[in-house]
């Protein structure tokens, strides 16, 4: 395996590699490698998407994620010429130019793909800072690479003659690319390794790809390091907020949520939803909404079922960008909504999760086996979403509308199994990999009513949740 400097002597010799490749590449069958390269960037860029790929070779990865608009830049002429021969759709197109001067006239791309090209690359953060202009609020940067401890590994495997021997030059760790994103402007949202076994074996290569590769211990020992990362975009500070309460036999709570619920930067409308009270909780919110003519308020009465049904009936209604969650039994603070608005405003996150085990809770919030329970799940969805999520069950969740339409969109992936709405949104943030940061609340005791939370009943649905997400998430 060669270890080629970035002088322009090796960047001619390494050019002149791939030159030669392209008709390898060409004329052979695809590897199982860059089949299973090609399923996992599925889970992230839906077809249909603007897709830039640097490093685009013969044009096998860009094609077959079937982008609405797609363009791949190489800087081997020869790859360019077989990709466009190849693929000659009028949708792709593709480029012959180093990734370290790219010049695109082009508007923002959805998804920016860099697959296996780190490893080749003459200055991987200047790269970087070319892509950026290419980028929108919500365009992810999806890169893989491989993994420094199979570097023996790939040596032995081109000297027997099992690989065609490439001229690696780079091998980038996780923190490696970490600071380089930093240093240009971006931000890391997850991290994660994949496939143990690049070559086809009967039962043995799915056995431990799918379901031994993502486990802790042996993703570790994963060939190929992958990363999804955004720019950090900030909004206008006016921008408004829609606050959606569902409320189900609350009666006694809806003139205090009105009464204390603060001024925002932007305009802000509060949404009652009321589920099928037993009380005259739907009678109240009219009244209050008649009282306070002045504050923005609506009223809805879902026809479903559950949390989930209600906060989906009161985004369907609202009309701001920001939405917001706040459930009815004010133990989260109506005066804190406005810290969450901020976040979102500053650009620090795109789906903001309200946290209860950061500061001491108010004598009587949660019961114990609630909080051990929420610990739990706390550890288990962090592994499961590939970012640190500390309380999964706080009510109190916010997301630009738009963002919500696109996980909406998506929600078939999960299936219809949370009638509480809280992991709707947590595994859609995860799937289109928008940036999920806690914020810490006090957690209040309830003043009014009872808990709706049957503790055994829905720590069973929730388990069997978790099920699903495994499934999803790490042994797709």
């Amino acid at each position: 395996m060669s270890d080629l400097s970035s002088s322009p002597a090796a960047s001619d010799e390494l050019r002149d590699f791939f030159d030669a490749f392209a008709s390898v590449r060409a004329r052979g069958k695809r590897p199982e490698y860059q089949r299973q390269v090609q399923s996992l960037y599925q889970f992230y860029v839906p077809a249909g998407s603007r897709i830039l790929e640097i490093g685009c070779g013969v044009g096998d990865l860009l094609a077959g994620l079937q982008p609405s608009y797609g363009v791949g830049v190489d800087f081997s002429g020869e790859m360019v010429r077989v990709a466009k021969e190849r693929f000659p759709q009028p949708h792709l197109h593709f480029v012959h130019q180093r990734a370290e001067t790219l010049e695109l006239d082009e508007q923002p791309f959805d998804y920016i793909v860099i697959s296996d090209t780190l490893t080749f690359l003459d200055d991987i953060l200047a790269v970087l800072r070319r892509i950026r202009p290419l980028c929108h609020s919500r365009t992810r940067i999806i890169y893989n690479c491989f993994s420094r401890l199979w570097q023996p590994i790939l040596a032995i495997l081109d000297r027997v003659g099992l690989r065609h021997r490439q001229p690696l030059r780079n091998w980038v760790t996780q923190g490696d690319m970490a600071n380089l994103l930093r240093l240009a402007g971006l931000e890391i949202v997850t991290t994660d390794s994949r496939i143990l076994v690049p070559t086809q074996i009967p039962l043995f290569t799915s056995f431990w790809n799918r379901w031994l590769g993502p486990l802790p211990l042996f993703r570790h020992l994963a060939l190929t390091n992958w990363g999804v990362a955004r720019v950090p975009h900030s909004l206008p500070m006016d921008t408004g907020t829609s606050v959606i309460c569902p409320c189900r036999n609350e009666t006694g709570n809806i003139r205090p949520i009105v009464e204390r619920l603060p001024e925002f930067t932007g305009a802000v409308e509060l949404i009652f939803v009321e589920g099928h009270s037993q009380d005259d909780t739907l009678q109240e919110c009219y009244r209050i909404r008649d009282e306070y003519s002045h504050r923005d308020i609506s009223v809805y009465q879902q026809t479903g079922k559950g949390k989930g049904d209600a906060v989906r009936l009161g985004f369907q209604h609202a009309k701001y960008p920001i939405l917001m969650i706040l459930d009815a039994d004010m133990t989260v603070r109506p005066e804190d909504l406005p810290g969450f608005a901020q976040v979102m405003l500053d650009g620090s996150a795109e789906m903001v999760n309200g946290t209860r085990l950061v500061y001491a809770m108010e004598s009587g919030a949660m019961r114990f086996l609630n909080l051990i329970a929420n610990k739990f799940f706390a550890v288990a969805f962090s592994f499961l979403l590939g970012q640190p999520i500390k309380d999964t069950l706080c009510g109190t969740k916010v997301l630009l509308k738009s963002d919500y339409e696109r996980l909406a969109a998506q929600r078939a992936y999960f299936g219809q199994m949370d009638p509480f709405g809280d992991f709707d949104l947590i595994f859609g943030s995860a799937k289109l990999a928008l940036q999920i940061r806690d914020y810490p609340i006090r957690y209040q005791a309830r003043t009014f009513g009872t808990t709706q939370i049957q503790r055994f009943r829905h720590g069973w649905l929730l388990l069997k949740m978790y099920g699903v997400g495994l499934l999803k998430f790490k042994w797709r």
